[in-house]
C-alpha cells in the first residue's frame, strides 16, 4: 500500500484554514500529527488530495490554566500532555492517562485535537475527558467561537458536532480541586483498547455529591452511564454502580469479544476506577 499524493498547505491562522478549507471542500482535510488520517488515506478509506496543516496555527499550540479550567490546544500532543508539569499539577491523572495512549511513536506525533476529531470509539482522551466534564471549542474563519460540551461534540463513531469549515482549537478541563478524584482504567490486548472507563467524583462531607462515569471502546460511542451515576449520588454499593455502568454502555460484539465478556470487563474496570477516584477525593 502507497500514500496517495496530495498537496499539503500549512496555514498559518484559523481565517486561512477556514478560507483554504471552503475552497477544496470535500477534496480537503485537517492534518495535525497524521497518525489516523494517513493511515486512512493509505488504506483507500478516504480520499482527498488537498491536506492543510493546522500545526503552526497559535491559537492551536499551548497548555493554560484559565479560571481554574486547563486549556489545551487541539495540536498539542500526547506527548507533550504526559510531560507537562502544569498537567501534572492541575489533572495529574490526565497525564497519567496520556502515557497509556497507544505507542511512543503516536504519542509523539499524534494530537490531542487529532484524536478527538478522529471520533475514534476506542479514543482513551474521549472515554477520559468526557468523565472529567470537558468542552471542546470550535471556530470557523473570524466567526465567534462555539463551546461545546464533548458529549455533544462526539456523535457517533468517526462523527462529530464539525461543521464545514471548523477547526476545533483547544479542550477545556476542570482542574482538579479539593474533595475530587478521577480515575481512568483500560483493557487493551491490541494498540486500540478493549475496554476504557473513566470516573469523576466530588466528595462533600463524606459523601458523593457529583459523579460522572464515562465507558468506552466496547461499543460505537463513548456514553455516560447516567443511571449508574445516579445510583452512586443515591449511596448504593460500588458492585450495583458498575453493573448499571455495563448495562449503559451499549457493547457490541466484535474481534475484542461478546456482549456478555464486555460487560463484565466494564463491571470490573468501573468497580476498580470508582475505588481510585475515592481514594483521590480524600
Amino acid at each position: 500500500m502507497t500514500l496517495p499524493a496530495f498537496d499539503l498547505h500549512r496555514a498559518s491562522s484559523i481565517d486561512e484554514a477556514s478560507d483554504l478549507l471552503a475552497r477544496y471542500g470535500d477534496d480537503a482535510a485537517v492534518i495535525a500529527g497524521g497518525t489516523e488520517l494517513l493511515l486512512v488515506l493509505k488504506f483507500g478509506f478516504s480520499a482527498c488530495d488537498q491536506l492543510v496543516d493546522v500545526r503552526g496555527i497559535p491559537e492551536l499550540t499551548g497548555i493554560r490554566v484559565v479560571d481554574g479550567v486547563l486549556e489545551i490546544g487541539a495540536a498539542v500532543t500526547h506527548r507533550e500532555l504526559e510531560r507537562s508539569g502544569l498537567v501534572q499539577e492541575q489533572i495529574p491523572a490526565l497525564a497519567q492517562m496520556e502515557r497509556a495512549v497507544a505507542n511512543i511513536r503516536v504519542r509523539t506525533a499524534g494530537t490531542l485535537g487529532g484524536n478527538l476529531c478522529f471520533g475514534d470509539p476506542h479514543s482513551d482522551p474521549a472515554t477520559f475527558l468526557l468523565a472529567a466534564g470537558a468542552d471542546v471549542v470550535l471556530r470557523r474563519g473570524s466567526d465567534p467561537a462555539r463551546v461545546l460540551p464533548l458529549g455533544e461534540f462526539m456523535l457517533g463513531p468517526y462523527r462529530t458536532a464539525l461543521n464545514e469549515g471548523d477547526l476545533l482549537v483547544s479542550i477545556r478541563v476542570p482542574a482538579t480541586t479539593a474533595g475530587t478524584g478521577i480515575a481512568h482504567r483500560k483493557l487493551a490486548f491490541r494498540e486500540r483498547p478493549a475496554a476504557t472507563v473513566a470516573v469523576w467524583v466530588r466528595v462533600t462531607e463524606g459523601s458523593v455529591a457529583e459523579a460522572r462515569i464515562a465507558v468506552g471502546s466496547v461499543g460505537p460511542l463513548a456514553v455516560r452511564a447516567t443511571d449508574a451515576e445516579s445510583l452512586l449520588l443515591g449511596g448504593a454499593p460500588a458492585e450495583e454502580v458498575a453493573a448499571a455502568a455495563a448495562e449503559a454502555c451499549a457493547a457490541e460484539r466484535d474481534a475484542n469479544g461478546s456482549v456478555e465478556y464486555k460487560h463484565q470487563l466494564v463491571r470490573v474496570l468501573v468497580g476498580r476506577a470508582l475505588a481510585d477516584a475515592l481514594q483521590q477525593s480524600a
